[in-house]
């Protein structure tokens, strides 16, 4: 798997930028201060920050470290200003399961205590599988967000029990819109069981497999794509073929992680006539989280109907 990383800054780097940044003016995302009687949140993805946000509503204040749709969330680099938001923080989102272990290494370097929601753990799954690896894209996973708005619900109304009431409402309204995502996988794999799809990278293999569709990439391909390193040429041809054999009804492909041979299997695919459907690791501008996974399941369903 690859993991969004991050530098390793000395402590004293860390503090001296934590105190630069207490006294000076900001934009950047820095909502983690918490105005007076709101709960403070630091997410490690906007996709994250949203869910909360959406659970919370005006009574969090809510900082995503990765908020950018269009950069590659592998890239990241830290910050003084997110240190600072860290160290203010009384509840953090991780997603965990190696994704993104800059969260805990930040951390590490303040003094504060936040309880900290892993949504990896959150999720049951094992995370050290005897076959294959652990897929840690979990936000692509409906019944893992399901029991993460449950959790959300739960911290946060441990943290200011005044607004239990207004988190468990919301975070039912919430539950119910994932339902309905649910259903609308039920209805992909009703109409699409069993049929072949490729992919670059395992982003979006919960939803696509909760849909019914059949993952056909072989594993040594998408796993040097996550991994960063060379696809050796005979995997390449192997992936090619797919689309000129006809062999998947769509791929899958992550456009906040492109290279040379994402892109020579994006080229296949389009002089196959093998539809293209994108997928990000963030939550692109302008939508939520439910209404962004819907686009999804519609642009998969409408990629398959030809």
């Amino acid at each position: 798997m690859r993991r969004l990383l991050v530098p390793a800054l000395p402590a004293a780097a860390l503090l001296l930028g934590l105190t630069a940044c207490s006294g000076s003016a900001g934009s950047a995302a820095p909502a983690s201060s918490g105005a007076a009687g709101t709960v403070s949140v630091v997410a490690s993805t906007n996709v994250y920050g949203d869910i909360v946000k959406t659970i919370g509503g005006d009574a969090v204040e809510v900082t995503s470290i990765i908020d950018d749709p269009s950069q590659d969330p592998h890239e990241y680099t830290a910050n003084a200003r997110t240190q600072l938001a860290l160290s203010k923080a009384q509840l953090v989102v991780e997603n965990g399961g190696g994704y993104d272990d800059f969260v805990a290494t930040m951390l590490s370097a303040t003094t504060a205590k936040p309880r900290v929601l892993n949504v990896a753990d959150v999720s049951g799954y094992d995370q050290e599988p005897a076959e294959g690896e652990f897929n840690e894209h979990l936000w692509y996973d409906f019944p893992t967000m399901v029991k993460l708005t449950d959790q959300v619900q739960q911290d946060l109304s441990a943290i200011a029990p005044d607004r239990a009431e207004t988190f468990r409402t919301n975070a039912a309204a919430f539950t119910t819109k994932l339902e309905g995502l649910e259903k609308s996988e039920e209805t992909l794999a009703a109409e699409h069981r069993g049929t072949g799809v490729a992919i670059t990278e395992p982003v979006p293999l919960y939803l696509l497999d909760a849909s019914g569709l059949v993952n056909r990439t072989p594993e040594e391909f998408s796993e040097a794509i996550e991994e960063g390193s060379d696809v050796p040429p005979a995997v390449l041809q192997e992936t090619e073929a797919l689309f000129s054999g006809k062999k998947v009804g769509l791929l899958a492909y992550n456009e906040q992680t492109t290279g040379p041979q994402t892109e020579a299997v994006l080229a296949a695919a389009k002089s196959a006539g093998v539809p293209v459907v994108g997928m990000t690791e963030t939550l692109p501008a302008g939508l939520d989280y439910v209404g962004w996974m819907q686009r999804n399941l519609d642009a998969v369903g409408g990629a398959l109907q030809g």
